[in-house]
Parts: C-alpha cells; sequence; structure tokens
C-alpha cells in the first residue's frame, strides 16, 4: 500500500463479490421458503373441501349409496376438483367414504385425500 487509508479496488471487488453471493443465498432462501407456504396453503384449502364433503353427507341424513361422484368446489377463489367414492366394507348399516381433491381435472396425485366411514342414519 502507498500509506493511503482507503480500500484497494481488489479489496472493493472482493468485498462485492462476497455481498453478491450472500445475497443471491439469500433470495433463494426467501424464494423456497414462500413456495413452501403457498404448497402448504393450497394442501390445506384441500383438506377442507374434502372435509367439506364428508360434513354434507353427515348433515343430509340418509344412507350414501355405493359409487362414485365428481363435482367442482369454489374455496378460496379457487375452484377445486372432487371425487367421492362410497364402497361397501362388509360391515351392514356402514359404509367407507374416499374424497381426493385436485387443484387441476385430470391431475394425477390428488392435493388431499379423506377417508371417512359413515353409518346408517337413526331412523
Amino acid at each position: 500500500m502507498n500509506g493511503g487509508r482507503g480500500f484497494t479496488l481488489i479489496e472493493v471487488m472482493v468485498a462485492l463479490a462476497v455481498l453478491a453471493i450472500a445475497l443471491g443465498a439469500a433470495i433463494q432462501a426467501v424464494s423456497a421458503q414462500v413456495s413452501s407456504a403457498d404448497h402448504l396453503r393450497g394442501r390445506t384449502f384441500a383438506h377442507w373441501v374434502a372435509m367439506n364433503q364428508i360434513a354434507e353427507i353427515q348433515v343430509m341424513n340418509r344412507f350414501p349409496p355405493v359409487g362414485r361422484e365428481r363435482g367442482e368446489e369454489e374455496m378460496a377463489g379457487h375452484r377445486w376438483h372432487w371425487t367421492r367414492i362410497v364402497s361397501d366394507p362388509g360391515i351392514p348399516g356402514v359404509r367407507q367414504v374416499i374424497v381426493e381433491v385436485r387443484r387441476r381435472a385430470g391431475q394425477d396425485d390428488p392435493d388431499a385425500s379423506l377417508i371417512a366411514v359413515v353409518g346408517e342414519p337413526l331412523r
């Protein structure tokens, strides 16, 4: 050094390179966090749609027929596609209900899946 008090150009460049790498890593971490939060939010809404389908069966106060039914429900500003599969598990007065909810129709893996057992309503 020539006795000056400032930084050399090389020192400034190294400091800026370290800062750029650190900021890039921070931005990537925040981006991953936002993506994860969005994914969890979507799965939560899909689970609520599935729970609504089970609740609908319970409040209708009728024994659900065996079969498959499809439909759509709006929640949180998005249209969800659900499939409700009712089967007879071989126990009198009992039905097994599987509800699968997808964000997009035709999507392979459901965003949420719920299995419930419902009994024949008392008359």
